[in-house]
């Protein structure tokens, strides 16, 4: 028996490299030391910690969903749909993750979110830069949302280009199109700056591709995966609004919106409005 056998059998992890001195350690590869102490409290209250890591962590999945999302969106312009499904079923498990964070924040209570509130100034969610460009990429553009990010020259250019792009819906429809449904060329060649509107055209190759699932087998995934990011993300809206209402009631927020009002009116909004409108057609 070998000396590695032995220790293996004895417990020993002999082999475990433990001097890092020359090498690059797990804390260097993620960078941890930056990661572990951008968590600054501007009070002494106990809960703020819990605070910043909910938006922070919510930050990060953020980045990976614009990620899957850029990279999906490029794929099916090149007309390779394969590995769409697996981007966009990542983007549907991230969501949901986001999604469960508002049950961990709901443990802040009133008093004690008051006690730190006004250590944030005018600072607010709808500032988060990378959920206003998921929502670019989803379809939903809101042009005056700009004007936030004016400060910020870097993050106000990549604002405005992701708001003149054509997003994921757009580039579906294009798939449609080339597969030889008919498309209205006004939903093929629309101002890109403009929230998404349904199109009788597009209801019409919808129906179409979950009429004949078998032809268009392909599209028809692409449709179910696009409904699954779109109901995980009306579910991460949904669970917002309740969980500040839960916190703060019908306060206006920090950073001047109406709060719960705001979140309540985005809840009727729909990304991809046909795939839900074909369902009573079918």
């Amino acid at each position: 028996m070998s000396n590695h056998e032995r220790n293996v059998q004895a417990g020993n992890e002999a082999s475990i490299h433990m001097d890092f001195s020359k090498e690059m350690s797990y804390g260097d590869y993620l960078q941890l030391e930056s990661i572990l102490s951008a968590q600054r409290r501007l009070s002494d209250h106990h809960d703020e910690m819990l605070f910043i890591i909910i938006h922070q962590t919510s930050e990060l999945w953020m980045k990976l969903i614009l990620h899957e999302l850029q990279a999906a969106i490029s794929c099916i312009w090149e007309k390779n749909l394969d590995p769409v499904f697996k981007m966009l079923s990542r983007v549907s498990r991230i969501q949901q993750q986001l999604i469960q964070s508002w049950d961990v924040l709901s443990t802040l209570t009133p008093s004690e979110y008051l006690e730190f509130r006004d250590t944030l100034g005018k600072s607010s969610g709808f500032q988060s830069y990378q959920n206003r460009l998921i929502e670019f990429a989803m379809g939903y553009k809101s042009p005056h949302a700009l004007k936030v990010f004016e400060h910020e020259p870097k993050i106000y250019a990549q604002l405005k280009k992701a708001l003149e792009t054509p997003g994921l819906y757009d580039a579906s429809i294009f798939m449609l199109a080339e597969r030889g449904l008919p498309i209205d060329p006004g939903a093929l060649q629309r101002d890109w700056t403009q929230d998404y509107q349904p199109n009788q055209s597009v209801e019409d190759a919808w129906l179409a591709v979950y009429r004949d699932v078998n032809k268009y087998w392909d599209l028809y995934e692409l449709a179910e995966k696009l409904v699954d990011i779109e109901n995980r993300q009306q579910q991460w809206r949904l669970n917002h609004m309740f969980t500040v209402e839960r916190i703060i009631g019908n306060k206006m927020g920090t950073g001047g919106s109406s709060g719960v009002q705001y979140l309540k009116r985005v809840l009727d909004h729909r990304f991809f409005p046909e795939l839900w409108s074909l369902r009573t057609k079918l």
